[in-house]
């Protein structure tokens, strides 16, 4: 399929960029951040997770995830439980008190949703979806692989 490949990228991140402003704009009373409210919405889907791995889902730095994690833990959000077999290792759960904050999250969501897909059909919306979802996986996949046709750098 030919697309033109600077308006695609461009587009894209213009979409994520909107989103993003409206989530901030839109939940600014609800005393959390953007930020704070990502993490409480991954932790809920991989309960139990350690900080590690939590990080590298965000794709943020650990010691950035674990300044954010002190202060869900301090608003009483989150709670870090020991790994039962390692020492070193703490796991991440939720506090009954986030449930009501993830419902918030999840009512606000869907009305940015329903913005952003205005005039769009059900079909269509479910195809950008895929799309999207088999766009990740490509550049994934694309990112792990080594880069091609490129010489290492000698330093030395």
């Amino acid at each position: 399929m030919e697309v033109d490949q600077p308006t695609l990228a461009f587009l894209l991140h213009d979409v994520a960029r909107l989103l993003k402003k409206r989530l901030e704009r839109n939940s600014r009373g609800s005393g959390l951040t953007r930020s704070q409210w990502q993490i409480l919405a991954y932790l809920a889907g991989n309960e139990g997770i350690n900080q590690k791995g939590l990080a590298e889902l965000l794709e943020i730095e650990p010691i950035t995830l674990g300044r954010i994690v002190d202060k869900l833990e301090t608003l009483g959000l989150v709670e870090r439980q020991p790994h039962p077999t390692d020492r070193r290792t703490w796991l991440l759960h939720l506090v009954e008190s986030a449930r009501p904050k993830l419902k918030e999250i999840r009512e606000l969501g869907d009305v940015i949703r329903g913005e952003a897909l205005a005039g769009v059909s059900e079909d269509d919306g479910r195809r950008l979806l895929q799309t999207l979802q088999a766009m990740k996986a490509n550049l994934t996949e694309a990112c792990e692989a080594p880069i091609t046709g490129q010489k290492r750098a000698s330093h030395g």
